[in-house]
Order: structure tokens, then sequence, then C-alpha cells
């Protein structure tokens, strides 16, 4: 990857993101050697302009960053890097250093969904998934149809916990059908976009 260090006199900036909740978590500044043993050893470092030399994240409190990915924007002066973060990222106690939590439940849908593609792909024995793919479609949809069912009564004369509960059967067991049939949450979720734009009409 080429990198233009010299526009700040040998430092670029690198925005650390969560890979997996897209939270924004700190930003710090590289020069080629930071970069280098990022790359290297797999855990982010930076150049610390205040102490004058280079400090791995996590150094000294263990809350490593792991790398998941690197990439420079346009003009190869920034750097973007996903990471997964083990603890708190700030030095004051916070999962970001803008006093954020470090939270997006519905990201974890995308986990879902590339786990479910895994084990479509992969179909190892004794899971459950590779079950629901091998009884066929007619299966799986029924399947789904008991859990609406199910989610419909906790609705109507249930408690909110199995409300919860059922919902959560429900949605997995969709979107392990629509794995089946080539499609994704991400499909849904595209569908759903398009209905709230401006101008959309009912099929």
């Amino acid at each position: 990857m080429s990198i233009d260090f010299d526009k700040m006199d040998g430092l670029v900036p690198a925005i650390i993101q969560d890979a997996d909740t897209a939270k924004v978590l700190m930003l710090g500044f590289m020069n080629r050697e930071a970069y280098d043993k990022t790359m290297e050893t797999g855990k982010v470092t930076f150049y610390s302009r205040t102490r004058n030399r280079l400090w791995t994240k996590g150094e000294e409190s263990g809350n490593f960053l792991h790398v998941v990915s690197v990439k420079a924007d346009c003009d190869r002066d920034t750097l973007l890097i996903q990471v997964h973060p083990v603890g708190p990222v700030c030095h004051t106690g916070t999962d970001t250093c803008w006093g954020e939590k470090n939270e997006q439940p519905v990201m974890f849908l995308k986990e879902l969904q590339d786990f479910i593609n895994v084990r479509h792909t992969e179909m190892p024995e004794g899971s459950y998934t590779t079950s629901l793919f091998r009884s066929g479609v007619n299966k799986m949809a029924q399947k789904v149809g008991e859990e609406a069912v199910e989610t419909v009564i906790e609705a109507c004369n249930g408690t909110d916990d199995r409300l919860i509960y059922e919902s959560a059967d429900l949605l997995y067991h969709l979107i392990v059908l629509l794995t089946s049939k080539g499609y994704s949450i991400e499909d849904i979720a595209r569908e759903l976009k398009e209905r709230h734009g401006v101008g959309w009409k009912k099929h």
C-alpha cells in the first residue's frame, strides 16, 4: 500500500474503527515505522508525539487493538484501520475516546448473516443450521411459519421476554431461508430503505 508520509512531516492520521460495530474508537498518528510494525505484528502501533517514540496500544493496559483491515483514503494521507479491540480503548476507561459506548447491536445481524453464509458453504456436521439447509426449502419455510405464529402468540398473550425470544427465533430462521434462496438480510434492508424513500409506491 502506498502512503504519503511526507505531507505531514512523516506522520499520517490513523482512524481506528471497530470492525464489528463500525464505531470510531480513537484517532492516533503513525510514521512509517509505526505502520510497518502494525502490519508486522497485527497490533496497532502509533507514533507518540509527546513521548517521541513508538507505542503499541495496550502495551501497558493489555487493551490491544487487533488489526482486521487497513485502508488508505483517496489522497493516501489518512488511514482507516478496522480492529477488534480488547477492553476499553480510551485511557479514561471508556470504550471510545469520545466517551461513547462501543455498542451497535443491530450490526450483529451482519455478523450472523456472515456466520450463516459460512455454514451454507461448509455444511459442518452436528450444526443445527446445517440440518436446516439439508431439510430443504419447504421445511425451512414451514419453520419460519411456526416461529411467526409463536411470535404472534407471545405478542397477544405472552410476556415481553418471550416475545423477544420468539422474535429472535423468527429472524434467525428467516435469514437461513433467505440464504438458501441466494438472498440475505442485506437484501431486506435494501428493500426497506427503498420503501422509506420519497415517492416509493407499493407494487
